[in-house]
């Protein structure tokens, strides 16, 4: 491994450590934190292991070079023997080679451990994270999250790579250094000791210092960066166009990015301080040493070769000492960054599949709601309060949203869920393909509770389209087989002709190449609709859950969407939330909800007649303006 001096790439390691939060080393780990570190470490114990062996190497490979330094000065010149000389200056040179090999192979090995941790644990966690509830994401922070993805995992990895090695490495040339040094002159080991906490107790206090400042500035680029996300997102700089708000938004990210630019002055002031303070030190070190030891060997009690050798030592102590200094910050930074992962996956999602999970069968399917009582995980269950950036979770206690619901959805059937907002039609509807699942009661598919059966299944027989389609900023094709990755072209063609907007995407210059933009907003609303339907007629479900999919188009969209609805919903079982009743006067059964409860049911007709909440509110919408969806 290199052995340089103070200056280069050990001095920006050693004020890495130093300007670390020492504030870590207050926080409480929870017991078999090691334990747990060490079983996720052992697919690489061996390479960890040669790992080590090329650190120790290393160390006592630096600590020769000296001594040798000292031979050819004390015995090769001053006794002239030039054999001496020239074998002394080969072994400097074949030491150089190897120590070069082995710190190649050391990079090597050390980035095969690191970036492997980094895909074991990423991976892990992006797994974990993707089994989670649907209310795991309502709370979560999406940029809480890529930092564990990203910040946490390189922490945690560190702890092999760069920790691991610097405490093992330092300790080795410490003890080798300080063992050579004593043994050639124990005076001037001492005078050289004795000078370092001049440049210690300065450097721990600029380290403090540089770790409040990294904290600040590790925040107000996060605030910049938060300004920059919220506002050039589609959403975020239409709002800033409608408004007339560009001139305000670059005062306010100015003024931000102002703050960034004066503390990252700051720090490089103070990371100044911490290299001239270094250097200082080593040299006022180097200059004590020559001096002293100039002394000695002119009155004869030490030799010239060992005056320069103490002098090679010294330049290879200080830097390692002072790291060793700040140990504890180093390794439980590095624990705490396990830590905060190891705290991603201990949390359970309250959605998974039960060991002897069967698969739900193919084919017509009927669905069937049984007593369902229903409330929506407390905070406690399903989020962490580091992935909300608040203190402590909210208390709120838990509501009941659904009392004693049931319905059933016969093979072929059209059910129709209508009634005001907020009385729970979408929460029945994220029931059937167990986003959540029920308190009390029965959610069942061909008489199989869903909660007994595979969740790939259960997501295979329900298809869901929401009212605002999400599709990802990718090309149509890649967004239609999202759903079915291994369909064919014409397979594609037939669904986009089946949704209605087939003479769309052939008409585009790129055509199913097109690039649909961030959310799909290239699209307009009732394309981006019919694409979520070509998307559904794809996968081929045999339930279809439609929440208020046309509730936000306008007339000629909607009636295109309709259109693509009536193919989609074609001899499946129909789950339809509708906030225009007319569009649902000739479904099956209609299901009027009410705070939690199914208050009316029948066809259009009966509940017309009897002058209930249904019929109530079709009297407030327009019914002649709007298409009936076709069962």
């Amino acid at each position: 491994m290199g052995m340089g001096g103070p200056g280069g790439a050990n001095a920006w390691a050693l004020m890495r450590s130093m300007r670390r939060d020492d504030s870590v080393t207050r926080q409480k780990l929870p017991k078999g934190t090691i334990g747990r570190i060490a079983r996720f470490a052992s697919p690489y114990r061996w390479k960890l292991t040669g790992f080590l062996v090329m650190i120790v190497v290393g160390a006592l490979v630096g600590a020769a070079s000296p001594l040798l330094y000292r031979m050819i000065i004390d015995q090769g010149i001053g006794h002239r023997d030039v054999q001496l000389i020239a074998v002394a200056a080969g072994v400097l040179a074949a030491l150089a080679v190897f120590d070069a090999v082995l710190t190649l192979a050391e990079r090597w090995v050390s980035a095969v451990i690191g970036e492997g941790l980094i895909y074991d644990m990423r991976t892990r966690v992006f797994d974990h994270i993707d089994r989670m509830p649907l209310a795991f994401f309502t709370r979560t922070q999406t940029g809480a999250l890529i930092s564990r993805l990203n910040n946490d995992v390189l922490g945690a990895q560190q702890a092999f790579t760069n920790t691991f090695s610097s405490v093992v490495g330092n300790l080795m040339t410490v003890g080798a250094t300080l063992v050579a040094m004593l043994v050639l002159s124990w005076k001037i080991t001492l005078l050289a000791l004795v000078i370092l906490p001049v440049f210690l107790f300065p450097a721990r206090a600029v380290g403090r210092r540089l770790a409040k400042i990294t904290r600040d500035g590790y925040n107000l680029n996060a605030e910049m960066s938060s300004t920059m996300a919220e506002r050039f997102n589609v959403s975020g700089a239409l709002l800033v166009k409608l408004y007339g708000r560009s001139g305000a938004e670059g005062h306010v990210f100015a003024e931000r990015a102002g703050r960034v630019r004066d503390i990252g002055i700051t720090q490089s002031l103070y990371s100044g301080v911490f290299f001239v303070s270094l250097l200082l030190t080593a040299s006022l070190a180097t200059a004590l040493v020559y001096g002293v030891g100039g002394l000695m060997a002119a009155h004869g009690a030490l030799l010239v070769g060992t005056v320069v050798a103490l002098t090679a030592y010294l330049n290879r102590l200080y830097g390692p000492l002072t790291s060793l200094s700040n140990v504890q910050v180093d390794v439980m930074t590095a624990l705490v960054s396990f830590d905060r992962v190891f705290e991603v996956l201990d949390l359970q999602p309250l959605v998974d599949e039960r060991p002897g999970a069967v698969e739900l069968g193919r084919g017509p399917a009927r669905v069937e709601l049984d007593h369902v009582d229903f409330s929506y995980p407390t905070p406690e269950e399903v989020s962490l309060a580091s992935l909300e950036s608040v203190a402590v979770l909210e208390q709120a206690p838990r509501q009941q949203v659904l009392f004693d619901v049931s319905f059933t959805a016969e093979p072929g059937q059209l059910v129709a869920l209508v009634g005001p907002s907020g009385a729970g039609k979408t929460t029945i509807s994220h029931l059937i393909p167990r986003l959540y699942d029920v308190r009390a009661g029965a959610v069942r598919i061909n008489g199989v509770d869903v909660r007994d059966a595979t969740l790939a299944s259960v997501h295979e027989v329900v298809g869901v389209v929401t009212q605002d389609a999400h599709l990802f900023h990718e090309t149509i094709r890649a967004n239609l087989l999202y759903a079915r990755p291994g369909a064919t072209d014409e397979e594609l063609v037939e669904a986009l002709q089946a949704a209605q907007i087939l003479p769309l995407v052939e008409s585009l210059p790129d055509g199913l190449d097109t690039l649909v933009g961030d959310r799909g907003y290239r699209l307009s609303g009732g394309e981006k609709q019919r694409i979520a339907i070509a998307r559904l007629l794809l996968k081929a479900p045999d339930v279809v859950v439609l929440d208020e999919a046309t509730a936000h188009l306008d007339s000629e969209s909607e009636v295109a969407v309709q259109e693509a609805l009536s193919r989609a919903l074609e001899d499946r079982t129909s789950i339809v939330i509708a906030h225009r009743l007319s569009t649902v006067r000739r479904a099956d059964q209609i299901l009027v909800v009410d705070a939690g409860r199914i208050v009316e049911r029948g066809s259009h007709d009966e509940l017309l007649g009897t002058g209930g909440l249904y019929a109530e509110l079709y009297r407030t919408q327009f019914e002649d303006q709007e298409p009936a969806l076709e069962g």
